[in-house]
Protein backbone atom coordinates (compact mmCIF):
# COMPACT_ATOMS: atom_id res chain seq x y z
CA UNK A 1 0.00 0.00 0.00
CA UNK A 2 1.61 3.33 -1.01
CA UNK A 3 2.24 6.14 1.42
CA UNK A 4 -0.12 9.14 1.25
CA UNK A 5 1.26 12.08 -0.68
CA UNK A 6 1.50 14.31 2.39
CA UNK A 7 3.64 11.70 4.19
CA UNK A 8 5.90 11.35 1.14
CA UNK A 9 6.34 15.14 1.23
CA UNK A 10 7.24 14.93 4.93
CA UNK A 11 9.86 12.25 4.23
CA UNK A 12 11.45 14.22 1.38
CA UNK A 13 11.46 17.43 3.42
CA UNK A 14 13.03 15.75 6.45
CA UNK A 15 15.80 14.19 4.35
CA UNK A 16 16.52 17.52 2.65
CA UNK A 17 16.59 19.31 5.99
CA UNK A 18 19.25 16.90 7.29
CA UNK A 19 21.81 18.30 4.85
CA UNK A 20 21.03 21.82 6.03
CA UNK A 21 21.36 20.65 9.65
CA UNK A 22 24.74 18.99 9.08
CA UNK A 23 26.13 21.98 7.22
CA UNK A 24 24.92 24.52 9.78
CA UNK A 25 26.19 22.60 12.82
CA UNK A 26 29.56 21.72 11.31
CA UNK A 27 30.22 25.27 10.10
CA UNK A 28 29.27 26.82 13.46
CA UNK A 29 31.23 24.27 15.53
CA UNK A 30 34.35 24.67 13.37
CA UNK A 31 34.03 28.46 13.67
CA UNK A 32 33.89 28.20 17.46
CA UNK A 33 36.94 25.91 17.53
CA UNK A 34 38.97 28.27 15.31
CA UNK A 35 38.06 31.32 17.39
CA UNK A 36 38.96 29.42 20.55
CA UNK A 37 42.44 28.64 19.19
CA UNK A 38 42.89 32.31 18.29
CA UNK A 39 41.85 33.48 21.75
CA UNK A 40 43.94 30.98 23.69
CA UNK A 41 46.98 28.82 23.15
CA UNK A 42 45.79 25.53 21.56
CA UNK A 43 47.27 23.51 24.42
CA UNK A 44 45.56 25.41 27.26
CA UNK A 45 42.73 23.64 29.16
CA UNK A 46 40.24 26.31 28.06
CA UNK A 47 41.04 25.82 24.37
CA UNK A 48 40.92 22.02 24.72
CA UNK A 49 37.55 22.18 26.48
CA UNK A 50 36.12 24.52 23.85
CA UNK A 51 37.34 22.31 21.01
CA UNK A 52 36.06 19.18 22.77
CA UNK A 53 32.62 20.72 23.16
CA UNK A 54 32.53 21.74 19.50
CA UNK A 55 33.48 18.20 18.44
CA UNK A 56 30.86 16.66 20.75
CA UNK A 57 28.24 19.06 19.38
CA UNK A 58 28.89 17.81 15.86
CA UNK A 59 29.09 14.14 16.82
CA UNK A 60 26.11 13.90 19.17
CA UNK A 61 23.70 16.25 17.41
CA UNK A 62 24.20 14.60 14.01
CA UNK A 63 23.83 11.10 15.47
CA UNK A 64 20.65 12.25 17.24
CA UNK A 65 19.32 13.65 13.95
CA UNK A 66 19.98 10.35 12.19
CA UNK A 67 17.95 8.52 14.85
CA UNK A 68 15.04 10.93 14.46
CA UNK A 69 15.03 11.14 10.69
CA UNK A 70 15.32 7.41 10.01
CA UNK A 71 12.09 6.43 11.79
CA UNK A 72 9.71 4.23 9.82
CA UNK A 73 6.85 6.72 9.92
CA UNK A 74 7.39 10.00 8.02
CA UNK A 75 5.09 11.74 10.52
CA UNK A 76 7.19 10.44 13.43
CA UNK A 77 10.40 11.60 11.71
CA UNK A 78 8.95 15.06 11.05
CA UNK A 79 7.61 15.55 14.60
CA UNK A 80 10.76 14.22 16.29
CA UNK A 81 13.10 16.27 14.08
CA UNK A 82 11.14 19.42 14.91
CA UNK A 83 11.39 18.58 18.62
CA UNK A 84 15.16 17.96 18.31
CA UNK A 85 15.80 21.36 16.71
CA UNK A 86 13.70 23.08 19.39
CA UNK A 87 15.46 21.15 22.19
CA UNK A 88 18.88 22.08 20.81
CA UNK A 89 17.86 25.73 20.58
CA UNK A 90 16.58 25.72 24.17
CA UNK A 91 19.71 23.85 25.36
CA UNK A 92 22.08 26.52 24.00
CA UNK A 93 19.83 29.51 24.79
CA UNK A 94 18.49 28.95 28.31
CA UNK A 95 19.32 25.35 29.20
CA UNK A 96 22.32 23.54 30.64
CA UNK A 97 24.40 24.40 27.57
CA UNK A 98 23.91 28.16 27.77
CA UNK A 99 27.58 28.74 28.74
CA UNK A 100 29.22 25.73 27.12
CA UNK A 101 31.04 27.81 24.48
CA UNK A 102 31.88 30.77 26.75
CA UNK A 103 32.12 34.04 24.83
CA UNK A 104 31.33 32.28 21.54
CA UNK A 105 27.97 31.00 22.76
CA UNK A 106 26.13 33.38 20.44
CA UNK A 107 27.34 31.39 17.42
CA UNK A 108 25.67 28.20 18.67
CA UNK A 109 22.50 30.10 19.64
CA UNK A 110 22.21 31.80 16.26
CA UNK A 111 22.81 28.51 14.44
CA UNK A 112 20.15 26.67 16.48
CA UNK A 113 17.62 29.47 16.01
CA UNK A 114 18.16 29.43 12.24
CA UNK A 115 17.67 25.68 12.07
CA UNK A 116 14.44 25.74 14.10
CA UNK A 117 13.05 28.72 12.16
CA UNK A 118 13.93 27.12 8.83
CA UNK A 119 12.27 23.84 9.81
CA UNK A 120 9.09 25.52 11.07
CA UNK A 121 8.87 27.76 8.00
CA UNK A 122 9.04 24.76 5.67
CA UNK A 123 6.54 22.72 7.72
CA UNK A 124 4.12 25.65 7.66
CA UNK A 125 4.22 25.52 3.86
CA UNK A 126 2.63 22.07 3.52
CA UNK A 127 0.66 21.68 6.78
CA UNK A 128 -2.73 23.26 7.45
CA UNK A 129 -2.70 26.30 9.72
CA UNK A 130 -4.78 24.59 12.42
CA UNK A 131 -2.54 21.49 12.40
CA UNK A 132 0.61 23.65 12.45
CA UNK A 133 -0.66 25.41 15.56
CA UNK A 134 -1.25 22.05 17.26
CA UNK A 135 2.27 20.91 16.31
CA UNK A 136 3.76 24.14 17.63
CA UNK A 137 1.92 23.98 20.96
CA UNK A 138 2.97 20.36 21.47
CA UNK A 139 6.63 21.00 20.59
CA UNK A 140 6.87 24.01 22.89
CA UNK A 141 5.42 22.13 25.88
CA UNK A 142 7.42 18.96 25.17
CA UNK A 143 10.72 20.91 25.10
CA UNK A 144 9.85 22.47 28.47
CA UNK A 145 9.01 19.06 29.97
CA UNK A 146 11.91 17.15 28.31
CA UNK A 147 14.99 19.39 27.96
CA UNK A 148 18.35 18.11 26.72
CA UNK A 149 20.49 17.58 29.81
CA UNK A 150 24.02 17.78 28.38
CA UNK A 151 26.13 17.83 25.23
CA UNK A 152 25.63 14.10 24.70
CA UNK A 153 22.12 14.93 23.37
CA UNK A 154 20.62 11.92 25.14
CA UNK A 155 16.87 11.88 24.41
CA UNK A 156 13.88 9.70 23.51
CA UNK A 157 11.51 9.99 20.60
CA UNK A 158 8.62 12.41 21.07
CA UNK A 159 6.30 10.55 18.68
CA UNK A 160 4.50 8.50 21.36
CA UNK A 161 3.79 11.66 23.34
CA UNK A 162 2.53 13.29 20.16
CA UNK A 163 0.11 10.38 19.61
CA UNK A 164 -1.12 10.71 23.18
CA UNK A 165 -1.51 14.47 22.71
CA UNK A 166 -3.67 13.89 19.60
CA UNK A 167 -5.52 10.85 21.09
CA UNK A 168 -4.29 8.63 18.26
CA UNK A 169 -3.52 4.95 18.77
CA UNK A 170 -0.27 3.45 17.49
CA UNK A 171 -2.20 1.14 15.16
CA UNK A 172 -3.88 4.11 13.51
CA UNK A 173 -0.67 6.15 13.33
CA UNK A 174 1.30 3.74 11.11
CA UNK A 175 -0.99 1.99 8.63
CA UNK A 176 1.59 1.31 5.90
CA UNK A 177 5.34 1.45 5.25
CA UNK A 178 4.80 2.16 1.57
CA UNK A 179 5.20 0.15 -1.60
CA UNK A 180 8.30 -1.91 -2.34
CA UNK A 181 9.88 0.87 -4.46
CA UNK A 182 9.20 3.39 -1.68
CA UNK A 183 10.77 1.11 0.94
CA UNK A 184 13.80 0.47 -1.28
CA UNK A 185 14.19 4.20 -1.88
CA UNK A 186 14.03 4.79 1.88
CA UNK A 187 16.73 2.16 2.51
CA UNK A 188 18.88 3.64 -0.26
CA UNK A 189 18.61 7.12 1.29
CA UNK A 190 19.59 5.75 4.69
CA UNK A 191 22.64 3.93 3.34
CA UNK A 192 23.75 6.98 1.37
CA UNK A 193 23.45 9.26 4.40
CA UNK A 194 25.25 6.80 6.68
CA UNK A 195 28.08 6.35 4.19
CA UNK A 196 28.46 10.13 3.94
CA UNK A 197 28.40 10.89 7.65
CA UNK A 198 30.18 7.88 9.16
CA UNK A 199 33.72 8.82 8.02
CA UNK A 200 33.30 12.35 9.37
CA UNK A 201 31.93 11.17 12.71
CA UNK A 202 34.75 8.64 13.11
CA UNK A 203 37.30 11.37 12.35
CA UNK A 204 35.76 13.69 14.94
CA UNK A 205 35.78 10.91 17.53
CA UNK A 206 39.46 10.25 16.80
CA UNK A 207 40.22 13.95 17.25
CA UNK A 208 38.27 13.99 20.51
CA UNK A 209 40.18 10.96 21.77
CA UNK A 210 43.48 12.54 20.77
CA UNK A 211 42.63 15.74 22.66
CA UNK A 212 42.12 13.85 25.93
CA UNK A 213 44.88 11.26 25.59
CA UNK A 214 47.85 13.60 25.20
CA UNK A 215 48.43 12.45 21.63
CA UNK A 216 49.45 15.21 19.29
CA UNK A 217 49.43 15.13 15.51
CA UNK A 218 53.19 14.50 15.24
CA UNK A 219 53.03 11.48 17.55
CA UNK A 220 50.06 10.11 15.65
CA UNK A 221 51.85 10.47 12.32
CA UNK A 222 54.96 8.86 13.78
CA UNK A 223 52.92 5.91 15.07
CA UNK A 224 51.29 5.41 11.69
CA UNK A 225 54.68 5.57 10.01
CA UNK A 226 56.07 2.93 12.41
CA UNK A 227 53.13 0.66 11.66
CA UNK A 228 53.71 1.11 7.95
CA UNK A 229 57.44 0.34 8.31
CA UNK A 230 56.71 -2.78 10.36
CA UNK A 231 54.26 -4.00 7.76
CA UNK A 232 56.79 -3.42 4.98
CA UNK A 233 59.52 -5.32 6.86
CA UNK A 234 57.15 -8.22 7.50
CA UNK A 235 56.33 -8.34 3.80
CA UNK A 236 60.04 -8.32 2.90
CA UNK A 237 60.63 -11.16 5.35
CA UNK A 238 57.88 -13.19 3.70
CA UNK A 239 59.48 -12.67 0.30
CA UNK A 240 63.04 -13.41 1.50
CA UNK A 241 62.22 -16.46 3.66
CA UNK A 242 59.77 -18.63 1.75
CA UNK A 243 61.02 -21.79 3.55
CA UNK A 244 60.14 -20.35 6.94
CA UNK A 245 56.72 -19.28 5.73
CA UNK A 246 56.13 -22.74 4.21
CA UNK A 247 57.02 -24.36 7.54
CA UNK A 248 54.71 -21.94 9.33
CA UNK A 249 51.92 -22.90 6.95
CA UNK A 250 52.55 -26.61 7.63
CA UNK A 251 52.45 -26.05 11.37
CA UNK A 252 49.26 -24.07 11.10
CA UNK A 253 47.66 -26.78 8.96
CA UNK A 254 48.73 -29.45 11.44
CA UNK A 255 47.33 -27.51 14.39
CA UNK A 256 44.11 -26.51 12.69
CA UNK A 257 43.27 -29.83 11.01
CA UNK A 258 41.87 -31.52 14.18
CA UNK A 259 39.81 -28.46 14.93
CA UNK A 260 38.42 -28.31 11.40
CA UNK A 261 37.70 -32.06 11.48
CA UNK A 262 35.85 -31.74 14.77
CA UNK A 263 33.92 -28.79 13.40
CA UNK A 264 33.03 -30.77 10.26
CA UNK A 265 31.86 -33.78 12.29
CA UNK A 266 29.78 -31.58 14.56
CA UNK A 267 28.25 -29.86 11.54
CA UNK A 268 27.41 -33.22 9.95
CA UNK A 269 25.76 -34.38 13.20
CA UNK A 270 23.70 -31.22 13.41
CA UNK A 271 22.66 -31.54 9.76
CA UNK A 272 21.68 -35.18 10.28
CA UNK A 273 19.73 -34.25 13.41
CA UNK A 274 18.05 -31.47 11.50
CA UNK A 275 17.11 -33.89 8.72
CA UNK A 276 15.55 -36.32 11.23
CA UNK A 277 13.64 -33.51 12.90
CA UNK A 278 12.46 -32.27 9.53
CA UNK A 279 11.22 -35.76 8.61
CA UNK A 280 9.42 -36.03 11.95
CA UNK A 281 7.87 -32.63 11.38
CA UNK A 282 6.77 -33.67 7.87
CA UNK A 283 5.20 -36.88 9.24
CA UNK A 284 3.43 -34.93 11.97
CA UNK A 285 2.08 -32.42 9.48
CA UNK A 286 0.93 -35.26 7.23
CA UNK A 287 -0.83 -37.01 10.15
CA UNK A 288 -2.48 -33.79 11.19
CA UNK A 289 -3.63 -33.18 7.62
CA UNK A 290 -5.10 -36.71 7.33
CA UNK A 291 -6.87 -36.30 10.67
CA UNK A 292 -8.21 -32.94 9.54
CA UNK A 293 -9.46 -34.41 6.28
CA UNK A 294 -11.19 -37.26 8.16
CA UNK A 295 -12.80 -34.83 10.54
CA UNK A 296 -14.03 -32.68 7.65
CA UNK A 297 -15.41 -35.78 5.92
CA UNK A 298 -17.26 -36.87 9.07
CA UNK A 299 -18.69 -33.45 9.56
CA UNK A 300 -19.77 -33.29 5.91
CA UNK A 301 -21.52 -36.70 6.15
CA UNK A 302 -23.22 -35.68 9.40
CA UNK A 303 -24.28 -32.41 7.84
CA UNK A 304 -25.67 -34.24 4.80
CA UNK A 305 -27.62 -36.64 7.05
CA UNK A 306 -28.98 -33.76 9.04
CA UNK A 307 -29.90 -32.01 5.82
CA UNK A 308 -31.79 -35.11 4.57
CA UNK A 309 -33.65 -35.42 7.89
CA UNK A 310 -34.46 -31.75 7.83
CA UNK A 311 -35.69 -31.94 4.24
CA UNK A 312 -37.90 -34.96 5.06
CA UNK A 313 -39.37 -33.23 8.07
CA UNK A 314 -39.97 -30.10 6.05
CA UNK A 315 -41.81 -32.02 3.32
CA UNK A 316 -44.00 -33.75 5.91
CA UNK A 317 -44.90 -30.50 7.55
CA UNK A 318 -45.63 -28.85 4.20
CA UNK A 319 -47.90 -31.69 3.06
CA UNK A 320 -49.68 -31.73 6.42
CA UNK A 321 -50.35 -28.04 6.23
CA UNK A 322 -51.39 -28.38 2.57
CA UNK A 323 -53.88 -31.16 3.48
CA UNK A 324 -55.43 -29.04 6.21
CA UNK A 325 -55.68 -26.15 3.81
CA UNK A 326 -57.40 -28.30 1.15
CA UNK A 327 -59.91 -29.65 3.71
CA UNK A 328 -60.75 -26.11 4.73
CA UNK A 329 -61.16 -25.09 1.10
CA UNK A 330 -63.50 -28.05 0.35
CA UNK A 331 -65.64 -27.20 3.40
CA UNK A 332 -65.87 -23.59 2.39
CA UNK A 333 -66.67 -24.61 -1.18
CA UNK A 334 -69.56 -26.87 -0.03
CA UNK A 335 -70.93 -24.11 2.14
CA UNK A 336 -70.61 -21.73 -0.76
CA UNK A 337 -72.61 -24.12 -3.05
CA UNK A 338 -75.23 -24.53 -0.32
CA UNK A 339 -75.65 -20.81 -0.04
CA UNK A 340 -75.77 -20.25 -3.81
CA UNK A 341 -78.11 -23.11 -4.83
CA UNK A 342 -80.11 -24.29 -1.81
CA UNK A 343 -80.75 -20.97 -0.13
CA UNK A 344 -82.75 -19.50 -3.11
CA UNK A 345 -84.65 -22.81 -3.49
CA UNK A 346 -85.62 -22.89 0.17
CA UNK A 347 -86.57 -19.24 0.05
CA UNK A 348 -88.78 -19.88 -3.00
CA UNK A 349 -90.56 -22.80 -1.30
CA UNK A 350 -91.18 -20.73 1.79
CA UNK A 351 -92.52 -17.81 -0.27
CA UNK A 352 -94.75 -20.20 -2.24
CA UNK A 353 -96.25 -21.58 0.91
CA UNK A 354 -96.88 -18.08 2.19
CA UNK A 355 -98.59 -17.12 -1.06
CA UNK A 356 -100.76 -20.25 -0.94
CA UNK A 357 -101.83 -19.51 2.62
CA UNK A 358 -102.78 -15.97 1.69
CA UNK A 359 -104.98 -17.19 -1.21
CA UNK A 360 -106.69 -19.76 0.98
CA UNK A 361 -107.57 -17.21 3.67
CA UNK A 362 -110.01 -15.03 1.48
CA UNK A 363 -111.78 -18.10 0.13
CA UNK A 364 -112.53 -19.41 3.61
CA UNK A 365 -113.88 -15.99 4.60
CA UNK A 366 -116.38 -15.91 1.64
CA UNK A 367 -117.71 -19.38 2.44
Amino acid sequence: MPLPQDQLNMRVFSRDFSQNFYSEVEHSADQIAVLGDQDEQPSTPEAITLKSNSLMWKINSEQALQRTIFQSSPVAAMVDTWVLTAQMNAFFTTGNGSMIFAEHQNIAIASSERLQANFERTVKGFVKASEFKQYQVFVTQYVIDNPIADITFTRVSAFNDWLAYRNISELEAVTTFGTVPEVMSDVSDRMAMISDQMPKILTWKAELYALHSNINAEELQKTLANISDTSARFQDMMEQSPEMMAGLAVDLRRELTPLLTQLSDSTDDKIAQLSVERQALTLMVKSERVALEEMVTRERIAAAANLDELSKHTVEVVFQELTNTLKSLILYFVLFLGVIFFAPLGLGVWLGKRMALKRQSPQQSSD
